[in-house]
């Protein structure tokens, strides 16, 4: 029979009958199969109300990054990641930070940006004039639509941008400012923005409506983290090499992609653990990098006159403890918890300390003994994993051979396997 990709009914289909599909399609195995069926803390059937055409569940490593000391409070913070070295670099830098006085924080209220976006606008001008003596009332119907108010958010703000494009001529864009509490608030500012867009346009009485949702680019939602090292801790020679690879990162994009992923590889590990939406924190956090036309880094570096390390971080960070995955998913609502975070505010200071500590350590390592001397351990273990060996004995060996022999490869584990059994 031909194999095609079009399976008419399939969302109809029980869980198990769309894995039978799946399997038949791809050829997967026994044991293929009953990886995907496998299930842990999630049951299937929650999984199968949180997304479309679901045949199974995937596990990642849940780990807890340690030591955090943040406007003097201690915290543990879950991360999931598959990336070798990432949970210890960031509790190695939150340690040796605490020694300092840990990381001090701030950040402006939760609020998010919906934009409505008007095209075939004849008098710009005249439109804005409009839409601004009527603020109050399209504010107020926004309120409407949701029930932030009650908890002290809600539509709080109006601005009104104009965008020129090659082939469509000036879009006319309502920004909608909507404080959202301690949820994420992309469902909420949605829907305001959806019934502000009517009224809008019958206030206009011209233009077409066009897209209506929110901006993943949270420039009004800014969280900051700072620390200070003390010199004595690292070393006039070290604070030197971690000022000129940070400058290397202010003034090279190719570097400073780098230098940023470095810093989400904490976030969003610890978004992802948390049941929030790792693609809009990384869109906003990427976005904001480039905001003045030049991708620059997220965190800075300086020297104070003491000769100590000041590193500070700033960016968007659109993040809830309630609604969505938070509060559907069992393992985020452990993980949560365990952060010990009351409001979405300081989840978000939490984990913009978090980038912040995992940054240092990139720039920490990369400047002395090198990226690769921890993480390349680390690593070794999966390959040794990956191999076949299955007790830590074994592991180990593999590991330790590799490493002393500085060849770290899926033959080399091979061949030191069989030679083990």
């Amino acid at each position: 029979m031909e194999r095609t990709s079009k399976l008419s009914g399939f969302y109809k289909l029980p869980v198990e009958e769309r894995l039978k599909k799946i399997a038949q399609f791809a050829d997967l195995n026994k044991e293929e199969t009953e990886a995907i069926s496998k299930t842990g803390s999630l049951p299937i059937e929650t999984a199968n109300n949180m997304i479309e055409n679901v045949i199974g569940t995937y596990e990642l490593p849940v780990g807890v990054a340690c030591n955090f000391l943040v406007n003097n409070k201690d915290y543990l913070i879950p991360m999931v990641t598959e990336e070798p070295s990432v949970i210890a670099a960031s509790s190695n830098s939150a340690k040796l930070i605490r020694e300092s006085g840990g990381f001090v924080t701030n950040s402006t209220r939760p609020v998010m940006i919906g934009q409505i976006q008007f095209s075939g606008i004849k008098n710009i001008a005249h439109s804005r004039q409009i839409i601004l003596e009527n603020k109050k009332d399209l504010l107020d119907y926004a309120n409407e639509q949701d029930i932030l108010v009650r908890f002290g958010g809600g539509a709080k703000e109006l601005e009104i941008r104009v965008v020129p494009t090659q082939n469509f001529g000036e879009l006319l864009v309502v920004h909608l400012l909507v404080d959202c509490c301690d949820a994420m608030g992309a469902n909420a500012v949605n829907t305001m923005c959806e019934a502000v867009s009517g009224k809008i346009k019958g206030l206009l009485k011209e233009g077409t409506v066009g897209f209506r949702i929110i901006s993943n680019l949270a420039t009004e939602r800014i969280v900051r983290s700072r620390a200070t090292i003390k010199k004595d801790l690292l070393g006039s020679d070290t604070i030197d090499r971690i000022l000129t690879g940070y400058e290397f990162a202010f003034n090279d994009p190719y570097r400073a992609a780098t230098h940023n992923k470095g810093i989400m590889n904490g976030i969003s590990a610890a978004t992802l653990a948390c049941g929030n939406d790792t693609r809009a924190i990384e869109a906003g956090a990427h976005s904001w990098a480039g905001i003045t036309g030049k991708y620059l880094p997220l965190t800075k570096y300086e020297k104070d006159q003491d000769g100590n390390l000041c590193l500070s971080i700033e960016l968007p960070l659109a993040l809830g403890i309630i609604g969505g995955a938070t509060r559907v998913h069992p393992i985020a609502r452990a993980n949560l918890k365990i952060t010990g975070a009351k409001t979405a505010t300081e989840l978000a200071e939490l984990f913009a300390s978090l980038g912040l500590a995992q940054n240092f350590a990139a720039l920490k390592a990369i400047a002395t003994d090198g990226i690769q001397k921890g993480h390349m351990k680390l690593h070794a273990r999966n390959i040794a994993m990956s191999v076949g060996a299955k007790n830590e004995d074994q592991i180990n060996k593999i590991v330790a051979q590799m490493i002393e022999e500085k060849k770290i490869s899926m033959d080399r584990a091979k061949e030191i396997f069989e030679e083990l059994k």
